[in-house]
């Protein structure tokens, strides 16, 4: 086994290993969960690995998700079993091995509305009593998600108080696994690999990149270095077809609004509401943390050039809000907005002429003429299974000899422990759920780090320093988009603003 070394990540690693980096036998391009999780693999198979990433870690698609790690039950509806199969075996691996203080069971109503037809509320019943079965054979037991069943509408009302009753046949409830936030899971990975020895090297971008290697730019002092790798694999997404040739993408949009709990009365469970006039396709309102209530999604075709930083549009703003509001009491405005986001799905395109919604999901690993080990496809809860799929492909194609097997369904991500170990640990249960048996050395310091940065806001000046000193935020955009996610509400961003520079002058 390995020598486990640092999980930190910060500025003067990243200098260190960037000056030292000549060759390795991985080159992994690109930061988001499935970059991470290819890095982890390699890394704790004994390969010396890179990961460069042009921006920021969980800087795309990874960040832009409903921060649901589910067992996929809209692929069993649409008759993708293996798929769905897949899906609950990761999320079980997730909730109980790799990342327990991220992953929570959290419940999923869905009530019978008014206009709701029998063919839609059946649908639903048959595919929560699916994932029953799908949850039994990937061996996740009640403990961690009960299974499904009929319930009042008195019930219903209690997880969801702005519903409106009138008319309402009771409901269904059933139990899936949430994220705290993915972008943190994205972190989490990262930094697990990097205590297997893998350089986590972010604001780096890769050019001439070939099956041989790739010249590396540094974005924040414009050098450039050359480094030579025996496996190079593109996990950049939704760019995947501007590193390797013979990709060719079909990108889906996917939309969120972000809200107050205050709008909907204290939502304790994922509501799911169908969408008028189609019989597979739901919206639902998703607790969140801080007091956020995200609603989502949309699947639609997003040709043309790809953008960062994906917008929402107004139509898809105002579907949202006409979905959900034919369900609740007091309808939802644009005035209740905190924010949106927006993120982009890798689809690979197969030609397929009907809407995005469509197209599988299931992963692809695609080998191009000159070498490059393409991974694309797939969703955030199927990271670890992607990432082992292309690193197995990789290996089988090159003359990179490792003496292990995959071991990453067996090991916990920095922060990880079981749950009787994290309910002892002596910290508010915020910090617990963000950072896990961490939560204690996030805390270390004077009392004044424990204070909220600005009225309210519940982010701590220590979670500021923590980000800098171990979780590898470079820039402030680093700390407010992806460590925090205080940057998903415009106002919250500019509150903050002060003391996450005061933070930076400070580290």
């Amino acid at each position: 086994m390995s020598t486990i070394g640092n999980a930190s990540l910060n500025a003067a690693r990243r200098t260190r290993e960037l000056d030292e980096l000549t060759a390795v036998d991985v080159l992994v391009i690109g930061g988001g969960v499935t970059g991470a999780g290819v890095a982890l693999d390699a890394a704790s198979r004994g390969l010396s690995v890179a990961l460069v990433e042009k921006h920021d870690l969980a800087f795309g698609t990874s960040r832009w998700s409903s921060k649901l790690v589910h067992g996929g039950l809209r692929y069993l509806a649409s008759g993708h079993v293996g798929i769905a199969y897949e899906s609950a075996v990761e999320r079980g691996i997730l909730m109980k091995t790799t990342a327990p203080h991220l992953v929570h069971p959290i419940p999923q109503i869905a009530p019978w509305l008014p206009e709701a037809k029998f063919v839609q509320a059946a649908l639903l019943r048959s595919a929560f009593l699916g994932g029953d079965v799908l949850r039994t054979f990937a061996r996740t037991s009640d403990d961690y998600l009960p299974h499904s069943r009929r319930v009042s509408s008195a019930e219903i009302l209690r997880y969801a108080p702005t519903l409106r009753p009138e008319g309402m046949r009771g409901g269904f409830l059933t139990w899936d696994g949430q994220l705290y936030d993915d972008a943190r899971l994205v972190v989490a990975i990262a930094r697990t690999a990097a205590q297997y020895g893998a350089r986590i090297l972010t604001h780096v971008a890769a050019t001439e990149v070939t099956g041989q290697g790739a010249v590396l730019v540094d974005q924040l002092t414009g050098d450039r270095l050359s480094v030579d790798a025996r496996i190079v694999i593109n996990a950049t997404g939704i760019w995947a077809d501007q590193v390797a040739s013979g990709i060719r993408l079909r990108p889906s949009r996917g939309t969120h609004l972000v809200l107050p709990q205050s709008v909907f009365g204290g939502l304790s469970a994922v509501l799911t509401v169908p969408v008028p006039g189609e019989l597979r396709r739901v919206v639902m309102a998703i607790p969140a943390p801080d007091d956020r209530v995200y609603v989502g999604l949309t699947d639609v075709d997003a040709p043309g050039p790809v953008d960062d930083v994906p917008q929402a549009t107004d139509a898809e703003i105002d579907f949202l809000l006409d979905t959900i509001n034919a369900a609740v009491q007091e309808p939802v405005t644009r005035a209740d907005l905190l924010g949106t986001y927006a993120g982009l799905r890798p689809l690979l395109d197969t030609g397929h002429h009907s809407g995005t919604a469509d197209i599988s999901r299931r992963h692809a690993v695609i080998t191009s003429d000159d070498g490059v080990v393409t991974i694309v496809g797939g969703k955030l809860t199927t990271y670890r299974r992607m990432a082992e799929d292309a690193l197995d492909t990789a290996l089988d194609q090159s003359d990179v000899e490792v003496r292990r097997q995959c071991e990453t369904h067996r090991i916990p991500l920095v922060g990880a422990a079981d749950r009787v170990q994290l309910a002892a640990v002596r910290a508010p249960a915020r910090f617990v759920q963000r950072y896990g048996v961490e939560a204690l050395r996030v805390l270390e310091g004077p009392p004044e780090l424990r204070e909220p940065i600005a009225p309210g806001l519940r982010t701590t000046y220590a979670e500021l320093r923590f980000a800098i000193r171990h979780e590898g935020a470079l820039t402030e955009d680093d700390v407010l988009d992806r460590r925090t996610r205080i940057g998903l509400s415009a106002a919250d961003r500019e509150l903050a603003l002060p003391a996450v520079r005061e933070a930076f002058a400070a580290v």
